[in-house]
């Protein structure tokens, strides 16, 4: 008998596997048409593209334990996908998996304000979740810059953060609880309505895993009262390492506004192009934003307009109106975006210690002479969670690989300076090969027994995180594209 050719073999198991899909799932959840795969081939890292064999759209967690069943007795690999907002390539598909998205499961479950929780389907939005409890003087604390979009679902698996994230923590310090299913179609709950549950802390487990361990489907977040009142002050200065330094300096002030946030040149003119928010034309633009009552913010602002003055800002500026703070903070919205008008560029998420902000910015400016490619910096300045956006020329050749290869090394000077790797956007694809850079053997080898204990056959959210040099011998089935 003759045995079938490599693609007549994979046709054959793709369609036994879509037509096992389509008996749990309504028929508009599964998608299996070449061209309509393709619009899950990529996250918000569009440098990598790769369609996946099908994608499914569940709306439940008992259809979600449905899928993750079959996957697991088919032996396919599955990623899991929140909004593709992912910066990483943390929904990057190979040509061999499922993309599972959690885009349907939008509903919010359960709203409680006496114990200050609320509980949703993770597809979403992160805004949302404010949205839902606005009316009664609560919000969501973590608020990405992508929050108008991105699913809680990816919050949860990359641990995301947000402007206001040094005030109130990221995802992680506002998850309470999640349901999520297991690769073998297992549903398990993890927390719940209390800060603190007993046994170990698997849910500071699964917050961060990038979808390497299980599907979350459901989650239980802390909301909080909406503060008394808000205002911003725009700081401008002449030198990014003096801007650095006056952030370094609030910090070890003791002060503690609910966010800092850093912009160079070519993302202030890019941004005021954009939204009109009336920055100042300086080399350096922090934005200050403290909360509370009347008395406490202007106690807060007058200390932390001291140490500013002290480092000659060429622009001081405190808000005078909720118009001008929402002017102010719709400049710092729009920066990414704003940028990428201009240019092609590639997003990277750095962290460092906040007094290594001067060091590492001058540092970024040296290396951006050598590689001849410019830099964008704007990023959540108060925790040191660094984003420089690289600008280079998508359709020049090489230009693709100069910046990523000038990407790996601002990365590793963040762990040098005693940072890491990724603050907020996770590893992905995009740093899995530095993981190697950052942690010695025996580290990798114990967070990837971790993986071995939830998913065995390392069939979720394949070929992110670990470098293939030492986690490929692991894998159920040989990765189908790189």
């Amino acid at each position: 008998m003759e045995m079938p050719t490599p693609d007549a073999a994979i046709l054959a198991r793709k369609s036994r596997v879509v037509e096992r899909l389509q008996a749990v799932l309504p028929a508009d959840a599964v998608i299996h048409d070449d061209r309509e795969t393709r619009a899950y081939e990529c996250d918000a890292l569009t440098a990598y593209k790769c369609p996946p064999m099908a994608a499914v759209l569940p709306a439940s967690t008992q259809e979600v334990s449905d899928v993750l069943r079959i996957c697991h007795e088919e032996g396919v690999p599955v990623v899991p996908r929140g909004s593709g907002t992912s910066l990483a390539g943390g929904a990057l598909p190979t040509a061999d998996s499922i993309i599972l998205g959690v885009a349907r499961m939008n509903d919010v479950l359960e709203t409680n304000y006496d114990d200050r929780f609320i509980r949703v389907q993770t597809g979403r939005t992160n805004l949302s979740v404010t949205g839902a409890v606005e009316e009664n003087g609560f919000f969501y604390a973590p608020d990405p810059s992508s929050q108008l979009a991105c699913a809680i679902a990816g919050n949860i698996a990359m641990n995301s953060g947000g402007a206001h994230c040094l005030k109130y923590g990221v995802t992680t310090n506002n998850l309470m609880g999640v349901k999520m299913v297991m690769m073998d179609g297992e549903v398990v709950d993890i927390g719940g309505a209390h800060m603190d549950a007993g046994g170990l802390d698997l849910l500071g487990l699964i917050c961060g895993s990038e979808g390497q361990l299980a599907v979350v489907t459901e989650a239980t977040l802390r909301i909080l009262p909406k503060p008394e009142g808000a205002r911003p002050v725009l700081m401008g200065f002449d030198d990014n390492e003096v801007a650095g330094a006056c952030v370094s300096d609030i910090i070890k002030a003791g002060v503690l506004p609910v966010a800092i946030e850093f912009m160079d040149r070519p993302c202030i003119e890019a941004t005021e192009a954009f939204a009109k928010a009336g920055y100042p034309m300086c080399e350096a633009l922090l934005i200050v934003e403290v909360e509370g009552s009347e008395d406490e913010i202007n106690h807060q602002l007058s200390l932390i307009m001291e140490i500013a003055r002290r480092h000659n800002p060429v622009e001081l500026r405190e808000s005078t109106s909720a118009e001008e703070s929402a002017a102010i903070w719709l400049g710092r919205k729009s920066a990414f975006g704003a940028m990428g008008q201009i240019n092609d560029y590639m997003c990277l998420d750095g962290t460092i210690p906040v007094s290594s902000l001067p060091f590492v910015l001058r540092r970024i400016g040296e290396m951006s002479e050598q590689f001849g490619l410019k830099v964008g910096n704007v990023f959540h300045a108060g925790d040191g969670n660094m984003h420089p956006l690289i600008l280079f020329d998508a359709n020049k050749p090489g230009d693709l690989e100069l910046c990523e290869e000038f990407g790996a090394e601002i990365l590793k000077l963040c762990v040098e300076a005693g940072g890491c790797l990724t603050g907020e956007h996770g590893v992905g694809v995009e740093k899995r090969d530095l993981m190697e850079y950052q942690y010695a053997p025996a580290d990798l080898e114990a967070q990837m027994a971790v993986k071995d204990v939830f998913d065995p056959n390392w069939l979720l959210n394949p070929a992110k995180v670990f470098p293939l040099s030492v986690s490929e011998n692991r894998r159920a089935l040989p990765v189908a594209a790189e």
